[in-house]
């Protein structure tokens, strides 16, 4: 297994900087990630698209995921909305071809116009997942030349609520180079799940674990309110067995990456300190 960070290098690609990468390489980290805001889209050249490779290439680091945001939901039923998505998704793997990325992350998006990752009922609706299985074909097809692998985000607020549904839909889509990010925190759904962590991990990893080439490392803390609320902790102060999480995922992608997320510049030390610690005591190498 390799061991990555997405949170250390800004969004706009154009401003790397050699003290970028050398922090990232201080940390033992061999993969980086970023998410590039969608309005900058097109206005990245092949000449900074190629400044940027070889600063991955200078400091030996691989561009394990890159990423885009962009406000369109895949499934909205206006299909002006859609075809706009469309068109910002292969714009962005057009840019991921040029940097060689291992991987480039989308997200379904949301009915909800709050954002990506917040809940609406509609998100379930079959008509919602059949306009997301076109919509996936679509972008897969005009894809499909730049070979770059497409990896889809889940949550359990999204359309993508279950692993279940995951993959159902990337059988459905049945193109090689659709697949999705194992973020298995995205897929507890309850108290009773997090207590019982072994039986979903297992689960999760055994309905799309082969589907999920690129691991999001994260943790699961119970927080202290009345309503539920599982809430994202740094991996090793939380209550999943990350031990049995690793494993699961070198077991299907030996050469696949582990990617620390979602924390500030203060927690990244401890959190990579913690996941090498765990990943030895699992018996998982980490190169």
């Amino acid at each position: 297994m390799r061991l990555g960070i997405v949170g250390m290098l800004p969004g706009d690609l154009r401003s790397f900087t050699d003290g970028h990468f050398e922090r990232i390489r201080e940390l033992g980290f061999t993969g980086a990630g970023f998410h590039l805001p969608g309005e900058l889209l097109n206005d990245i050249s092949d000449e900074d698209a190629a400044g940027c490779r070889r600063l991955f290439a200078d400091h030996q680091i691989d561009l394990a995921q890159f990423a885009i945001t962009y406000g369109e939901c895949l499934f909205d039923p206006d299909p002006e909305v859609r075809s706009c998505a469309v068109s910002r998704v292969v714009t962005g793997a057009k840019i991921a071809a040029r940097l060689g990325a291992g991987c480039y992350l989308i997200r379904p998006g949301s009915r909800n116009p709050a954002g990506a990752w917040t809940p609406h009922r509609e998100n379930h609706t079959p008509e919602a997942y059949a306009l997301l299985n076109r919509t996936l074909r679509q972008i897969a097809r005009r894809t499909a030349a730049l070979n770059v692998v497409t990896v889809m985000e889940s949550h359990v607020v999204s359309i993508l609520n279950t692993p279940q549904a995951c993959r159902r839909l990337i059988e459905s889509v049945n193109s090689a180079n659709m697949r999705l990010v194992m973020d298995y925190v995205n897929h507890f759904e309850s108290i009773d799940q997090v207590y019982s962590d072994t039986d979903r991990l297992n689960h999760i990893f055994e309905t799309i674990g082969a589907l999920a080439p690129v691991c999001h490392v994260k943790d699961i803390a119970v927080g202290n309110r009345l309503v539920v609320h599982l809430e994202e902790a740094v991996p090793g102060h939380g209550e999943l067995n990350l031990a049995l999480a690793l494993g699961l995922f070198h077991a299907r992608h030996p050469d696949g990456y582990a990617l620390i997320e979602h924390l500030g510049p203060d927690q990244i030390p401890l959190a990579a300190a913690n996941v090498r610690a765990i990943s030895k005591r699992a018996g998982v190498p980490i190169y």
